[in-house]
């Protein structure tokens, strides 16, 4: 439903894009300014703050479709100079009728009368409050979805947490964050929009997250990531080392005698945990090669060299590499 200060708003303007702008690049530009001027990169920047919900109003408005058919409209109207002349037939009825659904005219072919107008602005504002011969009162609207973004630790975003955050028209709204949520994701959290001006039911809250990386660890799907340094010796001759969990705890993982770099080991039900089911921690062997070799380690690498049998190890690379030519 049209608000009655979109005439005067330009969400366009407000995102830094093109009337044509598609869908996602107006996603894509909304997130890049979501992240800039978000309360938690600007803290106790009050025109910081002013901008967030300057964009995150514009967003929730054209990111809607119908929405944002109604804002071009009738920011069309405001651009052609449209007066609310009962009647005077043209360009402006033909707009308002299609709006009114009505046809040129207005409703019925009989002209526009203010009770219309304050059909399209929910009855309310300067063309309410006119009596007689409008059209019957509409029943209780649902609240306008609003969009908001906020900003997690990795651990939290892992975990999931309960915060209070700031939305677009200044409400402080408490959510529940899932476990598991994924950088970029939008989350819709039902109800925490905006009310209904006439008792209907409040409109959605479209919450995009953004997570913060992690030192050590990563995400894929469901499952963490880590890298684990191991020595030469380990990887050679194998050994049960301890890996680090997110948790905060630490595991032992054996790693096979011969072992080389890039393996993949797995330590179950150790990653991301949803109700749809536990992630694994995948840990990637890393073999640590020393920057310098002296004395006694040198001496035992080069009888260790001469004792291994004849052989290099690079033939095979030089024989597929003949073959693809």
């Amino acid at each position: 439903m049209a608000s009655q200060d979109w005439f005067d708003k330009d969400f366009y303007a407000s995102l830094g894009v093109a009337k044509d702008v598609s869908d996602a690049e107006l996603k894509k530009v909304y997130r890049k300014l979501a992240r800039k001027y978000h309360p938690d990169s600007n803290p106790d920047d009050a025109a910081a703050e002013a901008k967030f919900k300057e964009i995150s109003e514009a967003y929730s408005v054209l990111s809607d479709p119908e929405q944002r058919k109604e804002y071009d409209q009738l920011r069309a109207l405001g651009a052609g100079g449209a007066r609310f002349s009962p009647g005077a037939g043209g360009d402006f009825e033909d707009l308002l009728g299609g709006l009114f659904g009505g046809g040129a005219g207005g409703p019925g072919g009989r002209g526009f009368s203010a009770e219309d107008l304050s059909g399209l602005f929910g009855g309310g504002g300067p063309f309410g409050g006119f009596g007689g011969g409008g059209r019957a009162p509409r029943g209780p609207r649902r609240g306008r979805d609003q969009r908001a973004s906020v900003t997690l630790d990795f651990q939290s975003a892992v975990a999931g947490d309960t915060m209070t955050l700031q939305t677009g028209d200044g409400r402080s709204v408490t959510v529940r964050i899932p476990a598991g949520v994924a950088d970029g994701q939008t989350i819709k959290l039902r109800g925490k929009g905006e009310a209904s001006p006439n008792g209907g039911e409040p409109g959605d809250l479209l919450l995009t997250v953004t997570v913060r990386p992690h030192p050590v660890f990563t995400r894929d799907g469901q499952n963490l990531r880590v890298v684990l340094p191991v020595t030469f010796v380990e990887a050679a001759l194998g050994a049960t080392v301890e890996v680090p969990t997110l948790g905060g705890d630490t595991v032992r993982v054996k790693v096979p005698a011969g072992t080389p770099s890039g393996r993949m080991l797995r330590v179950k039900g150790k990653g991301v945990k949803t109700p749809k089911g536990d992630g694994d921690l995948l840990v990637e062997v890393q073999v640590v090669v020393p920057d310098r070799i002296d004395g006694e380690a040198k001496e035992a690498l080069e009888a260790f060299a001469a004792a291994m049998p004849p052989g290099d190890p690079r033939e095979d690379l030089y024989l597929r590499a003949k073959a693809g030519r």
